[in-house]
C-alpha cells in the first residue's frame, strides 16, 4: 500500500497495469517493435506532406538565422536597370520597382517577422498559461475573477484588439508583436485552465496532498508538467497565426518603416503594381501562405498523430 501511494505521488504508472507494453528493446502495442528512431521512421513514411513541413520550416528558420547563407546579398540595394524582371535563373522571386531581388528580400524579411512572432507567442504563453494555471489551481473568487477578465479579452476581435493595442504603444515590429501577444492570452488562458482542472483531480495529485505536499510544490511538481503538453501543442499552432497577424499589421504600415523587409511589407509594396508585376506581392505572400500551412500540419501532427502512432 505504501509502494502505490508513494507511485501515485510521483505521477509514475503502474508496470502491472499495462502488460502490453514494452521496455526497452522490447515490443510496443500491437507487437510492434519499440524505438526511437523505428518509429520515427515509420511515423514520416506515412506522412509525405510532413516531411515537406518539416522541410519548409527548417528553410525558414535557416533564412531567419542565417540568411546570408541563402541571399548573401544586400536587400536594401537594387539595380535600376533590372526593375521588375520576372521570376527566373538569375532572379528566383524575380526583381521590384527598385531592381532589388525579391527572394532576397523575402530571405532577409525572415528574421524580423519570425522575431515578431516568436515574442508574439511568449508573451500569449507566459500570460495565458500563467492565468489559466492560478485560476484552475486556486478555484473559487480567483477563478471567477480571472475567467471574466478573459471573457472580456475574447468578446473583442483579436485584430481590433491588436489595433487598440498598438495605437497605445506605437508602431514598431515589438510593439506589434506585444500587442498580437497579448490578444492571444485567453486561448491560452482557457486550455491551459481546462488542464490544470484535469490534473487537480488526479490520483497522483490527491496523493500528494494526502502525503502533506504543499500547494506550490503541488502546482509547480505535478500539476505544470502534466498540464503543459496542449497548451505545447496550441503554442505551435498560435505560431502559424501570430505569423498571419503580425503580417496583416505589418501591411497596414504598424511594422516596420521601410526599407525593412518585412513579410506583411514586401506584400504591401507590392500591391501596387499587380497589373505589371505580380511576383511583388505573389511571392511573398506564397511564403507566408506556406509557412502557415507547414506549421498547422506539424502542431496536428504533435496533437495526436504521434500518439495514434503509438
Amino acid at each position: 500500500m505504501t509502494e502505490l501511494l508513494d507511485r501515485a505521488a510521483r505521477g509514475a504508472p503502474d508496470p502491472a497495469a499495462r502488460p502490453g507494453s514494452g521496455g526497452r528493446g522490447g515490443t510496443g502495442r500491437a507487437g510492434r517493435p519499440g524505438g526511437g528512431p523505428a518509429r520515427l521512421g515509420r511515423f514520416l513514411r506515412a506522412r509525405p506532406g510532413l516531411v515537406v513541413a518539416v522541410a519548409v520550416v527548417l528553410l525558414v528558420l535557416t533564412a531567419a538565422f542565417v540568411p546570408g547563407l541563402l541571399a548573401p546579398g544586400d536587400p536594401a540595394i537594387g539595380d535600376t536597370a533590372d526593375r521588375m524582371l520576372p521570376p527566373g535563373p538569375g532572379h528566383l522571386f524575380g526583381t521590384d520597382h527598385l531592381g532589388r531581388d525579391v527572394w532576397t528580400r523575402v530571405v532577409h524579411g525572415a528574421s524580423l517577422s519570425l522575431q515578431a512572432t516568436v515574442i508574439a507567442v511568449s508573451v500569449a504563453l507566459i500570460a495565458g498559461g500563467l492565468i489559466g494555471l492560478v485560476a484552475g489551481f486556486a478555484g473559487g473568487w480567483v477563478d471567477e475573477v480571472l475567467m471574466r477578465i478573459v471573457d472580456v479579452l475574447l468578446a473583442i476581435p483579436a485584430i481590433l484588439l491588436s489595433l487598440a493595442l498598438i495605437t497605445a504603444l506605437g508602431f514598431g515590429t515589438v510593439k506589434v508583436a506585444i500587442a498580437v501577444g497579448i490578444a492571444s492570452v485567453a486561448s491560452f488562458a482557457r486550455v491551459m485552465r481546462a488542464e490544470t482542472l484535469r490534473v487537480r483531480r488526479s490520483l497522483y495529485v490527491e496523493a500528494a496532498r494526502a502525503v502533506g505536499t504543499r500547494r506550490h510544490v503541488t502546482l509547480l511538481r505535478h500539476v505544470l508538467p502534466n498540464a503543459a503538453g496542449p497548451v505545447a501543442v496550441l503554442a505551435v499552432l498560435e505560431f502559424g497565426l501570430a505569423i498571419l497577424a503580425i503580417s496583416a499589421l505589418s501591411f497596414l504600415g504598424y511594422g516596420a518603416p521601410p526599407p525593412a523587409s518585412e513579410w506583411g511589407s514586401l506584400v504591401a509594396d507590392g500591391r501596387n503594381y499587380l497589373a505589371v508585376a505580380w511576383w511583388m506581392c505573389a511571392m511573398p505572400g506564397l511564403v507566408i501562405a506556406a509557412t502557415v500551412l507547414s506549421v498547422n500540419r506539424i502542431s496536428r501532427a504533435l496533437d495526436g498523430e504521434w500518439r495514434r502512432s503509438a
